[in-house]
């Protein structure tokens, strides 16, 4: 077995006050997350599952975030505002064509809530930062506005200034507008009109007035109070701490063979622990994985690649460069397409190439989830192009592991042993209709 580039497997490192990589993490409970306000997490959900938080009232949250789909969406690249449709059946309005795919895979929103999250997205481009004002360090910079509770609170908000995502482009709705004139947080901004849009529903100010006492003295709706309510709502539905996995650490069961095997496996000479490590298996870092790359990539405007350096377009340091937050592993093996830019359909293909990520990345098998998009990049420019695989290749990680074909069964036995049914579903729900009146994911 080789490993190069990471810490030797088996060893164990300190993440918060918890000793990590190596070690079975000890049980969670419901109290690690807090109490809840149930008339706030259920205005959190009709705003969760209503269309009118986007430019053109035609998305929702639970567009790409969907119980149906382990809160993501079953695609390697989502289609954001232009699409029509739920999960892998969703295609581009021929009416309405997006400019884009969604340059990465949806994330999961499972324990989110938990207050050991505290960098989140792909690239992390959003932290908690107790030096500045707002208490987060995001794009928006000294235009970040306070009154978010928690950083899945801000985070659940920035897809509405996404023109791909929520917002839509150039003139087609108030919310664009603002968007392209660069007006977002500030009065009469983009959040700003996002909240009279709600406000002026009945339903949803007497909400309001009934979960926050300081609206039901008088003061308006703002943004980070809508935010707040969603955030509420997924914390609260999608914890995750029911799996076979939590039920063998609190004692309450046993793990079978296979998934025992695996575990040990997990933990032990394959040294997945190392980075998957902790209470939901991630240690909030970013490694260069030497991971496919699929789609549009992440450009500014003016530029004309389609790659994607992760990490470093944050922090701008070469060290950095096709860096990904790693994901929590909770529900892992009903959230796929796997892969930052989703370019996995099967787990064990997914497997192989992370534990052997030099000859992985040369034999990798294109098989993404990609609806029809005309007038689309090349969705395999940057896969076609030597440069470009070489420059992923010498910033990655090498590994290279013998494991057997059993080794790898028993891996995704363990694997599944992380998932969750009660926390898939969800606690409340998708709602039968919400306040606008809009249509509702289901």
């Amino acid at each position: 077995m080789r490993l190069f580039g990471l810490l030797a497997a088996g060893a164990a490192f300190v993440f918060g006050t918890t000793a990590c990589a190596g070690q079975v993490p000890a049980p969670v409970e419901d109290a690690h997350f807090g109490t809840f306000d149930m008339e706030e997490v259920r205005l959190g959900r009709d705003l969760f599952y209503d269309r009118i938080l986007s430019g053109n009232k035609n998305t929702a949250c639970a567009t790409c975030h969907h119980p149906k789909f382990a809160t993501s969406d079953g695609l390697s690249l989502g289609l954001g505002e232009g699409g029509v449709g739920l999960g892998p059946e969703r295609r581009a309005d021929p009416e309405n064509l997006p400019e884009q795919r969604i340059p990465r895979n949806s994330p999961s929103l499972f324990n989110l809530g938990s207050p050991e999250f505290t960098v989140l997205f792909h690239d992390g481009r959003i932290e908690v930062d107790e030096s500045r004002k707002s208490g987060l360090r995001t794009p928006l910079e000294d235009d970040m506005v306070v009154g978010f509770d928690s950083i899945l609170s801000a985070q659940t908000m920035f897809p509405v200034l996404s023109p791909d995502e929520m917002a839509g482009h150039y003139q087609e709705n108030d919310i664009s507008k603002l968007v392209r004139q660069g007006r977002l947080t500030d009065e009469g901004g983009a959040w700003d009109a996002i909240a009279e849009r709600v406000s002026a529903i009945a339903a949803y100010d007497q909400a309001f007035q009934r979960v926050y006492p300081e609206i039901a003295a008088g003061q308006d709706i703002h943004f980070t109070d809508i935010s707040n309510a969603i955030a509420a709502f997924v914390s609260f539905e999608w914890r995750s701490i029911d799996s076979p996995f939590d039920a063998y650490l609190r004692g309450e069961g046993e793990l079978d063979a296979a998934a025992d095997r695996g575990m040990a496996l997990f933990y032990g000479d394959a040294g997945c622990g190392v980075c998957h490590a902790g209470t939901f298996q991630t240690d909030h870092g970013f490694h260069a994985m030497r991971q496919p790359q699929i789609g549009p990539g992440k450009a500014e405007r003016f530029e004309s690649h389609q790659r994607d350096i992760g990490r470093q377009r944050v922090t701008g340091l070469a060290e950095d460069a096709y860096a990904f937050r790693t994901p929590s592993l909770r529900n892992v093996m009903k959230t796929g397409p796997w892969g930052h830019a989703g370019a996995f359909t099967e787990i064990t293909a997914f497997l192989r190439q992370h534990t052997d990520t030099g000859d992985g990345f040369a034999a990798y098998q294109r098989q993404p989830v990609l609806p029809a998009l005309a007038g689309a990049a090349d969705d395999w420019a940057v896969m076609n192009d030597p440069a470009e695989q070489g420059a992923i290749l010498a910033a990655g990680t090498e590994i290279d592991l013998e494991l057997t074909a059993g080794d790898i069964s028993d891996l995704v036995a363990f694997l599944d042993s992380l998932t969750d049914p009660t926390a898939i579903e969800g606690r409340l729900g998708v709602p039968e209709s919400v306040p606008s009146g809009l249509p509702v994911d289901r």
